[in-house]
């Protein structure tokens, strides 16, 4: 029951109607696919704008709770499916992986290092995610799109670090162990698939909610009991709970329920891109040269992942 939904989705014949017909519109799909899951990474990328602007300082597992719990809970509400059987421990460790342990190790990484080295850090997350569906679901890796994820690591790099760097073990394990947890719920989201008759965003409030509930605890045992919050605050949350979570994981489950898991993984670059545009245009931050040979080599990567030459076979 729960592998089976996986299996079809290496085709769009099951949701992209007339793509079973003919090969050029099997691509066209893919390709809106691949755009309209590219909208999550892109939103998440506001996200450190929104935390420096609007947020209280101090509270990051607490943003974390604010983030996924509430819009777990909404999804669960709207779609009204609670996991049963053994998707009650599958949606406990993807919600642990994808939302979960994922924020957590990310904060402490953020808050540890500088900012530009913990996005580095993230960008490996690709070359997890090759290596993870391997081995899990026997993706065999390509020489291209591993030398694309060498590149996009580059091109994150010449993006966001600038000036004197500081390393810090925990932070740096941290940033890894990040990119690694959110890698293996990518890959096992894909292999389990979904079970019949629920949607992404069924899946999404499992995961959300589940999430969330992990980072409950740790919210209070390390930073207690949040301030008043301000209208500005409010908003901050809103728009990281509505956007960054209700509106996004679904569309981002669902493109890993379709597309080729690798090449969703890329898409994740997209988010120190965004992150650092949003501060040039909105915080002044200065942009040079070098960031812009980065900005190049990242969205190249991410286009270059999706456009492999089995994926022009396949819709040939």
């Amino acid at each position: 029951m729960s592998q089976a939904p996986s299996r079809p989705a290496a085709g769009n014949a099951t949701t992209t109607g007339n793509a079973t017909t003919t090969g050029a519109p099997r691509t066209t799909g893919a390709a809106g696919l691949t755009a309209l899951t590219a909208v999550a990474p892109v939103i998440w990328g506001t996200t450190y704008l929104v935390t420096t602007e609007f947020l209280p300082p101090g509270y990051p597992l607490f943003s974390g709770v604010l983030r996924a719990l509430p819009a777990g809970l909404i999804l669960l509400a709207v779609t009204r499916r609670l996991p049963h059987g053994g998707w009650l421990w599958r949606a406990l460790l993807l919600g642990t992986l994808n939302i979960g342990a994922f924020i957590a190790l990310l904060f402490i990484s953020a808050y540890r290092l500088p900012g530009g080295v913990a996005a580095t850090l993230n960008a490996v997350q690709p070359l997890f995610v090759t290596g993870l569906a391997f081995l899990l679901l026997g993706e065999r890796p390509t020489g291209w799109r591993l030398g694309w994820g060498v590149a996009g690591v580059l091109g994150v790099g010449l993006i966001v670090l600038r000036g004197q760097l500081s390393f810090d073990l925990i932070g740096i394990l941290a940033g890894v162990a990040g990119a690694g947890v959110m890698a293996a719920g990518i890959v096992l989201t894909r292999r389990w698939g979904r079970p019949d008759g629920v949607g992404a965003a069924t899946m999404a409030g499992w995961q959300l909610t589940a999430g969330g509930l992990v980072l409950v605890p740790l919210a209070l045992a390390f930073e207690g009991l949040p301030p008043a919050l301000d209208l500005r605050a409010i908003g901050g949350y809103a728009w990281l709970g509505l956007l960054g979570a209700l509106l996004t994981y679904p569309i981002w489950f669902g493109g890993i329920g379709k597309l080729p898991v690798v090449a969703v993984a890329f898409l994740t670059l997209l988010s120190p891109v965004v992150a650092t545009l949003l501060g040039w245009l909105v915080l002044g931050e200065s942009l040079t040269p070098w960031q812009g040979v980065g900005f190049v080599l990242a969205l190249t990567a991410v286009a270059a992942a999706q456009l492999t030459p089995a994926v022009f076979r396949k819709g040939a």
